[in-house]
C-alpha cells in the first residue's frame, strides 16, 4: 500500500503542476491566442482517443462508430441545455418539445447516459461480429444515426438539419481538462482493475479467456458501453467548445481523425493516445498553418505554399509515422511504466 501511495505522488504532483500552469497561462496569455484553441481542442479529443483505445487497444474490439457515440452526446447536451427564452428562435422552424433546461453538469453527464444507451442497444447484435465486419456495422450505425438525427420529422427535439445554439459554453481551458482529466482517470482506473484485466485476455485470446471463466458478451458489451459513455461525454465538450451543433460536422472523417491518434499515441496505451492528441492538434491547428499562405521573395513565389497545402505535408508526416514507428510513440507502455517496472526488479533482486 506504502508503495503503492509512493507511485502515486509523481502523477499528482504532474497534474497539479499542469493546472497550475493553465492558470497561469489564462492570467498571462491573451484569450485569442490559437495556444487555447489547441488546449481546448486537444483536452477534448484525448479523452475521445483515450475511450477508442479501451475498446480497440485493450478489447480488441475494433469499432469505428465513435463520431456518431460524440454527435448523440453533443445533442444531449446542446438540446437540454438551451434556455427557454431562446429555443423559439433556435427552433424557428419547429415547435419546440422540450420545454425545459437542465443545469450544465447534468446535462453532460446525461449526454454520456444517452449515447451509452444506443451503444448497450446496438450492442446486442453487432458485437456478435467480429473484425471487421464489426468495424462496418458500427460505422454504418454511426452513419444512421447521423441521418436520423436530421429526420424532419425530429425537428421539434432536434432542429433537423438545422443548427443549434446559443446553450451554454466554456471559457476558461481548466473545464475541458478538468473533465476529461477525471473521465481518463476513470478509464485508467477501470484497465487497472479486475474487469480491465479480462478486456485484457479477451483481447489476447478469446478461447483462452473463456476458458478462464471470462464471460465474452458481457464484458465486450461492458467495454463497448463504457468507451460510448467517455465519448458521449467528449461530444457534450466539443458541442461546447464549438459553440454550435450540427450533424452534418460528424462524419466518419471525425473517426479516422481519432483512430489515427490511437495508432499514432499507440495502441493499447492511455498515455500515449494524450501524447499523440495534442501533438496531433498542435500540428492541424498552429504549427503547420504558414504553410496555407503564399510567400514571396520581391516577385518570385515560393513554390507549394499555398491554402491547402499545410494537409499535404501533414499526411506525409503521418506516413512517416505510420510506417516507421509502427507501434506509435508509447507502443503499449504508460508514462511511469518503466519506473514501476525497474522497482520491481529492484525489489526482487
Amino acid at each position: 500500500m506504502k508503495n503503492v501511495k509512493k507511485e502515486a505522488i509523481l502523477p499528482a504532483a504532474l497534474v497539479l503542476v499542469l493546472f497550475v500552469g493553465l492558470f497561469v497561462l489564462e492570467r498571462v496569455v491573451p484569450a485569442s491566442s490559437i495556444l487555447f484553441v489547441v488546449l481546448k481542442k486537444g483536452a477534448i479529443y484525448a479523452l475521445v482517443a483515450a475511450s477508442m483505445n479501451l475498446l480497440n487497444g485493450f478489447t480488441g474490439l475494433f469499432s469505428l462508430g465513435q463520431a456518431g457515440f460524440m454527435l448523440i452526446g453533443a445533442y444531449t447536451y446542446a438540446i437540454f441545455t438551451i434556455p427557454v427564452e431562446m429555443k423559439p428562435v433556435v427552433y424557428q422552424y419547429y415547435d419546440h418539445a422540450i420545454g425545459f433546461t437542465l443545469p450544465v453538469p447534468v446535462a453532460i453527464l446525461l449526454a454520456g447516459l444517452a449515447a451509452a444507451a444506443f451503444a448497450a442497444l446496438i450492442g446486442l447484435p453487432v458485437l456478435k461480429l467480429k473484425s471487421d465486419y464489426l468495424a462496418i456495422a458500427t460505422l454504418g450505425f454511426a452513419e444512421i444515426i447521423r441521418a436520423v438525427i436530421q429526420y424532419e420529422k425530429l425537428g421539434p427535439i432536434t432542429n433537423g438539419s438545422n443548427m443549434l445554439k446559443s446553450y451554454p459554453k466554456f471559457n476558461s481551458v481548466l473545464f475541458p481538462f478538468a473533465v476529461a482529466g477525471v473521465c481518463i482517470a476513470v478509464i485508467l482506473l477501470l484497465i487497472n482493475s479486475s474487469y480491465g484485466r479480462a478486456f485484457k485476455a479477451i483481447r489476447d485470446d478469446e478461447i483462452a479467456a473463456e476458458a478462464m471463466g471470462v464471460n465474452l458478451f458481457k464484458h465486450k458489451e461492458m467495454a463497448f458501453t463504457i468507451s460510448s459513455f467517455f465519448a458521449g461525454i467528449s461530444g457534450a465538450l466539443l458541442a461546447m467548445f464549438q459553440s454550435t451543433v450540427q450533424a452534418s460536422a460528424f462524419k466518419s472523417s471525425m473517426t479516422y481523425e481519432i483512430l489515427l491518434i490511437v495508432v499514432i499515441g499507440g495502441i493499447g496505451s492511455i498515455s500515449g493516445s494524450c501524447i499523440a492528441t495534442f501533438l496531433y492538434v498542435a500540428c492541424s491547428e498552429w504549427w503547420l498553418r504558414f504553410l496555407d499562405t503564399e510567400l514571396y521573395f520581391g516577385s518570385f513565389q515560393i513554390p507549394f505554399l499555398r491554402s491547402g497545402f499545410r494537409m499535404v505535408v501533414f499526411s506525409v508526416v503521418i506516413m512517416i509515422m505510420v510506417l516507421f514507428y509502427r507501434r506509435g510513440i508509447m507502443g503499449d507502455r504508460e508514462l511511469f511504466q518503466k519506473r514501476r517496472e525497474k522497482k520491481k526488479g529492484e525489489v526482487q533482486q
